[in-house]
């Protein structure tokens, strides 16, 4: 039997890994390699709850700068979210995993509204539970909602997909000499004001001790890679 080093994990989707390459929209094709990454952790009988965003739709924070009330925004932001769900459970389905959408935002003929010990009840069933619609509040980011519901749900760790190899020094897509970093501390990237999650999760991870891993989704292999331990991306912890 192959030993995984989490148990359950709460993976990070930003909106923009829905767009693939056109960066907006849904793009079918990208969705289903994420589906099958997930289904390929699955074999591990890992618990799976994902926070997925939906600045490939709408972001709250450009309304906003664009002369639009935050508050409105972020609540458009959170029902963007919403549909990126909708089409992870479809693509999921499709590859035969069992999920479920949970919102923090009721809307019942839609998904479940997100109950701490259904969703666990889910995870302990085998089903990925996909939440969406943030904390549910405005001014809050998707990654504090991650942070939120990882320490709700008793994740082990929090996995931050992105399209890039881990946390740099610089923007490692405009700079090639950027430098990666293997491993840091959550004092770390609150100090350096590496934007790789915003402050207020990286606090609320760093209170509850969960560690973060920053990976390249885009690499095959690469989540169930991060959930049997291999080294993989940059780790962030004490």
């Amino acid at each position: 039997m192959v030993k995984v080093k989490y148990k359950r994990v709460l993976l990070k989707l930003s909106g923009e890994v829905f767009g693939g390459k056109q960066k907006y929209g849904i793009d079918p094709e990208t969705l289903m390699v994420i589906a099958k990454e997930i289904k390929e952790v699955k074999k591990y009988n890992v618990d799976i709850a994902i926070v997925v965003g939906g600045g490939n739709i709408f972001r709250g924070i450009s309304g906003f700068a664009s002369g639009m009330d935050r508050a409105t925004g972020d609540y458009m932001g959170m029902l963007a979210t919403v549909i990126n769900a909708l089409a992870l459970q479809d693509a999921l389905e499709k590859t035969g995993v069992y999920s479920r959408v949970q919102t923090a935002i009721e809307m019942k003929s839609v998904a479940e509204p997100f109950i701490r010990r259904r969703a666990m009840r889910h995870m302990e069933k085998g089903r990925v539970v996909i939440l969406a619609a943030g904390t549910g509040n405005p001014y809050f980011s998707t990654d504090t909602a991650a942070a939120l519901r990882a320490a709700e749900l008793d994740a082990d760790v929090i996995l931050k997909a992105t399209k890039v190899g881990g946390i740099y020094d610089a923007d490692p897509v405009k700079n090639p000499h950027a430098k990666k970093f293997n491993k840091l501390t959550y004092l770390e990237i609150l100090n350096k004001k590496l934007k790789v999650m915003d402050a207020t999760a990286v606090s609320l991870c760093m209170d509850n001790d969960i560690p973060i891993v920053v990976f390249d989704l885009t690499r095959h292999g690469n989540v169930a890679r991060v959930v049997l331990g291999q080294n993989v991306g940059t780790i962030v912890d004490r």
